[in-house]
C-alpha cells in the first residue's frame, strides 16, 4: 500500500510551494468530509491549482508581453499556449508560453484550397465562395521567411536580456526568462501563422495554426494547432462540469508521484483523456473517474489497434503509432492507476 499521507503532502507542496496560508485553507476546505487518505489524494490530484498561483503566472506573462510590445520594431501578434490556458497545470509555479507571431507573412493550405475550388466549379454556397475569394486574392510571400523569423528571435532576445537578469537564450525553440518578483518563468516562442483549410473555410480562429521557429535549425516547425486543442479541452470539459480536466490533472499528478519514470507528455495525457466517450463519465463521482481512467488505459495497453488509432486533441498526430517506447510508458502509467483503483475498491 502506498504512503498516501506523504503523497498528499507532495501534492500540497506542488500546489502551494510558498506555503501561503490562504491556499492551505482552500486545500483543507476542499477535503472536508473525506476521511480516507486514498480519497483525499485522488481529490487533491484532480483539483485545480489555486487561482492565486495561476494569476501570478498570467501576470508574469503579461509583464513580459508589455516589454516586447513597447520595444519591438516590427508588428507581431501575441498569444498564449500550454496547460495554464486550460487550467490543467499541476504546479503553482508552472511556466507559461508566450507566442510572438510575426505579422509579415503566413504559411497556408493554399494547395488544398485551390484543389477544393477546382473540384467545385459550379458551387456558390457561402463556404465555397469564401474559399474561392481567398484563392483568387492569394499573394505568395516573396521574402525570406526564416530570415524574418531569425530577426524577430534576435530582437526578442535583445529586449528580454535588457529587462531580466535571468534570461536563457540557448534553447532553440524558446527564450526562458525568470520574473524574480513573481517567482515565475515565461517561455517566449517565436512563430508564424499557418492558415489551415479549416480557417480558410471560415471555421474560426481556433483553426489557425502556427509554425514554431527553431533558431538552431534556422527553420520553422509544424504546423501545430494549440488554440484548437485549448478550445476543444475547454469546451468538452464544460459539458461534463470540469470532469475532463479533473482526469487530466489526476494523470499528471500520478505521473509526477510515480516511483518509476513515466515518459509521457501533457500532450499525450490530454489525448488519452479527450478520447474517452463523455457518456462514460458525464455524471461520475470523482472516485469513479479513477475507474474510467483505468479502463481507458487498460484497453489501450491490451489493444494495439486501439492505441495506434489514438490521435492528439487537434486530430493531427498519432500518439502511440510506431512508438513502442511510448507504449511501454503507457503501461507504467496504467499500473500506477490500477494500484490506486484497487485501493479505492
Amino acid at each position: 500500500m502506498a504512503d498516501y499521507t506523504s503523497l498528499i503532502n507532495r501534492i500540497e507542496s506542488r500546489y502551494n510551494p510558498d506555503s501561503l496560508r490562504e491556499v492551505r485553507l482552500n486545500s483543507i476546505s476542499s477535503l472536508s468530509g473525506i476521511d480516507k487518505d486514498i480519497a483525499k489524494y485522488v481529490k487533491l490530484a484532480m483539483n485545480e491549482v489555486d487561482p492565486i498561483y495561476t494569476n501570478k503566472t498570467l501576470e508574469a506573462g503579461e509583464n513580459t508581453k508589455s516589454h516586447l510590445q513597447r520595444e519591438l520594431q516590427q508588428s507581431v501578434d501575441f498569444r498564449y499556449q500550454g496547460s495554464v490556458m486550460t487550467r490543467t497545470h499541476i504546479r503553482g509555479v508552472s511556466d507559461i508560453d508566450l507566442l510572438t507571431i510575426t505579422s509579415k507573412f503566413q504559411d497556408t493550405d493554399y494547395s488544398k484550397a485551390k484543389a477544393f475550388v477546382e473540384n467545385h466549379p459550379y458551387s456558390y454556397d457561402a463556404e465555397t465562395m469564401r474559399i474561392k475569394n481567398w484563392v483568387n486574392s492569394f499573394n505568395r510571400y516573396t521574402g525570406d521567411a526564416n530570415y524574418d523569423l531569425r530577426q524577430l528571435r534576435l530582437e526578442d532576445e535583445r529586449i528580454l536580456q535588457s529587462h531580466y537578469v535571468i534570461c536563457d537564450i540557448t534553447k532553440p525553440k524558446s527564450i526562458r526568462i525568470t520574473n524574480q518578483n513573481l517567482h515565475r518563468d515565461v517561455d517566449v516562442v517565436v512563430a508564424s501563422w499557418h492558415d489551415s483549410f479549416g480557417y480558410i473555410s471560415g471555421n474560426g480562429d481556433v483553426y489557425r495554426g502556427i509554425h514554431i521557429y527553431d533558431k538552431q535549425k534556422n527553420d520553422r516547425l509544424g504546423p501545430d494547432y494549440p488554440f484548437l486543442s485549448i478550445d476543444r479541452i475547454n469546451t468538452r470539459s464544460s459539458y461534463t462540469e470540469g470532469r475532463l480536466k479533473k482526469m487530466i490533472r489526476f494523470l499528471k499528478n500520478v505521473k509526477a508521484d510515480a516511483s518509476v519514470n513515466i515518459d509521457l507528455t501533457s500532450f499525450d495525457i490530454n489525448a488519452i483523456c479527450y478520447d474517452i466517450n463523455i457518456e462514460e463519465y458525464r455524471n461520475s463521482y470523482y472516485l469513479d473517474l479513477v475507474r474510467v481512467l483505468w479502463l481507458k488505459l487498460y484497453h489501450l495497453c491490451q489493444n494495439e489497434s486501439e492505441a495506434n488509432r489514438l490521435k492528439s486533441v487537434d486530430g493531427t498526430e498519432y500518439i502511440f503509432r510506431n512508438n513502442p517506447s511510448k507504449l511501454e510508458n503507457l503501461k507504467r502509467l496504467h499500473n500506477e492507476v490500477w494500484n490506486i483503483y484497487k485501493e479505492i475498491q
